[in-house]
């Protein structure tokens, strides 16, 4: 099987939308209450599982007239990611789970089997049918459906059931790639190719501290705090739209004139500790950035070779090997002092992991 998901953009009416809130809001409501009577289960040593939660919520709803119009779908799923959530609790993968509060990510998950998908619109159950901006890409048995709110647009997250895998391609001819990345510099290839970092963050900082100046002027909750706090979110959208389309174009383009990549190994959370470089990391979203590139290297069937942690693919020299020790951020040039090689440094870092990868894919 493979799985693939398609994000599309809807266009719903003012009453669709009014729709889609209310699922959200019923969703997050059972949720908390699933989790309440999860932890009065607790205090009476008694470990409750998805089915008894659903079971009991679906007593305790019948309490509320209004939950009879709803989706009953995105309560069920609601609980069901409550008790997932319970799961890696257990397994010790992650805290508690946590009530929802109503400024929290609205989102829900419809029954996939009351969907169908013409064109660029989607049925959905109780509300008929939706607008869309595309055309879903692929073709297969629908597997889950969820519909979000992200700033001031609704999308439609549609995983599909594609059948069999991709045949890999033929990839003769293409050669290992070397990928260093960075802040100056999205992404350097050791041939000198360098991908721009658009830095959305930077050129909208002053704007957006503006608006959150307003923001925080407005007296809570009111109507125009709503509205400013609509302003801010449609800010914080586009500087995410900006990112992501930079790492996509660049990614794309890495793995389609590549046999195999070679790339750094990054603690994200190591580096953050740098407060010079925390705000200029963050915006550049590197470990986002090579998240991308290796899921869509799998896909294509590209073998991804990381370097270990510690290896030093900038302070090495790619001519002869020597380990230059006094090797600062602010020397961009790379100067060998045993062999006199001279390079940029990025480059001379993508070198040394070109070397690596073609090392351990020859293996």
């Amino acid at each position: 099987m493979a799985y693939k998901s398609h994000k599309i953009t809807l266009r719903p009416t003012d009453a669709q939308k009014v729709w889609f809130s209310q699922q959200c809001g019923y969703a997050r409501f059972a949720y908390n209450a699933a989790l309440a009577d999860f932890k009065d289960g607790l205090k009476a040593d008694d470990f409750r599982s998805f089915i008894d939660l659903n079971n009991r919520f679906n007593q305790a709803k019948k309490a509320f007239d209004w939950t009879k119009g709803m989706d009953q779908r995105a309560a069920l799923y609601a609980v069901r990611n409550l008790s997932e959530g319970i799961q890696r609790w257990k397994d010790k993968l992650n805290g508690f789970p946590k009530f929802k509060k109503r400024g929290s990510r609205k989102s829900y998950t419809t029954d996939e089997q009351s969907v169908r998908v013409e064109g660029k619109r989607i049925k959905l159950p109780k509300i008929g049918w939706i607008r869309m901006f595309q055309e879903l890409r692929f073709q297969g048995e629908i597997i889950r459906v969820t519909i979000s709110r992200t700033a001031h647009r609704w999308f439609v997250s549609i995983i599909v059931d594609a059948g069999t895998p991709n045949t890999p391609r033929d990839m003769r001819g293409l050669p290992v790639i070397g990928v260093d990345v960075g802040i100056n510099s999205l992404a350097t290839l050791d041939n000198g190719t360098q991908y721009e970092n658009p830095r959305p963050l930077k050129r909208y900082e002053r704007k957006l501290k503006r608006e959150q100046r307003k923001l925080s002027r407005k007296v809570f909750l009111s109507n125009n705090w709503y509205k400013q706090k609509r302003r801010v979110e449609r800010l914080h959208y586009r500087i995410a739209c900006i990112r992501n389309d930079a790492h996509h174009k660049t990614t794309t383009e890495i793995v389609n004139c590549a046999r195999a990549v070679g790339i750094e190994t990054l603690k994200v959370t190591n580096l953050l500790k740098n407060q010079n470089l925390a705000k200029a990391l963050s915006d550049s979203a590197l470990g986002n950035f090579l998240e991308k590139l290796k899921t869509k290297a799998e896909v294509l069937g590209i073998p991804i070779v990381q370097a270990p942690q510690f290896f030093a693919s900038s302070k090495t020299c790619s001519d002869c090997g020597e380990k230059k020790k006094d090797l600062t951020l602010a020397d961009r040039q790379y100067q060998c002092d045993s062999c006199g090689f001279i390079e940029d440094r990025d480059v001379n870092a993508a070198i040394n992991l070109r070397n690596l990868a073609v090392g351990q894919t020859e293996n």
